[in-house]
Parts: structure tokens; C-alpha cells; sequence
């Protein structure tokens, strides 16, 4: 049997197409949260908690967020809201295949580094 690929079997669900809009699945929140709301913000009611950890961190200084570097290096993201705003689903859901490219840069970068000498 063939392998699907799970993304040919769903809707389109990227920012462009924005079918997304007032469905469930594009907006959580989960006011009895210890931390709700994480971040400052005047707007509780469209405070999205769906991506409580930004998957767009990984992008590093190409996330399009918000955020500083500590002394230590370290990204601090407190001061971004883009995972939290209500309208910004189809932004992060969008940009998920720069993060399936950069994955598959780092699987190459493993497997180079673990070839033999004579195949680098």
C-alpha cells in the first residue's frame, strides 16, 4: 500500500486561504491556566493559547516575532504576542514548511557528518 501524505488528505489550512476563520481547532483558550494569560495583554478574549510554546522558535532570528537575545544567548520571547493573537493561526500554520526545510538541512548535516571519509 501506498504512503499518504496526510498534507494531500486536508483542506488547505494556510494564511492565503484563511478557511481557518472561525473554526475550533485555529483558537484554545485555556483561561483556567496557572499562567493565563502568559504574556501582558489588554485582549484576554482573543488571547490564543493553541501555541503555548511557539513552534516558529526554531526559526531562530527568522521567526518574524518580537524578541531579544538574553546576555546568555538565549531567545526570550516574552515581549511576542504573535502566537497568541487570534488572527495569527494561518501565519504560524504557514510557515511550517521553513521549519520541514530546516529539519531536512539537519537530518543532510547528521548523515554527512557520520558518512565515511571517502563519500563526504
Amino acid at each position: 500500500m501506498d504512503e499518504k501524505n496526510i498534507l494531500d488528505e486536508i483542506p488547505d489550512l494556510y494564511e492565503g486561504n484563511e478557511m481557518w476563520r472561525g473554526s475550533q481547532y485555529s483558537f484554545f483558550r485555556h483561561e483556567k491556566c496557572e499562567f493565563f494569560p502568559c504574556h501582558q495583554t489588554e485582549d484576554k478574549e482573543n488571547f490564543n493559547c493553541l501555541f503555548c510554546y511557539c513552534p516558529l522558535y526554531a526559526l531562530g532570528d527568522k521567526c518574524g516575532g518580537n524578541f531579544q537575545y538574553t546576555y546568555g544567548g538565549i531567545k526570550d520571547c516574552s515581549q511576542c504576542m504573535i502566537p497568541h493573537k487570534k488572527d495569527n493561526y494561518g501565519y504560524i500554520v504557514g510557515r511550517f514548511g521553513e521549519l520541514v526545510e530546516l529539519l531536512q538541512k539537519q537530518k543532510a548535516a547528521e548523515e554527512k557528518s557520520k558518512a565515511p571519509e571517502s563519500e563526504k
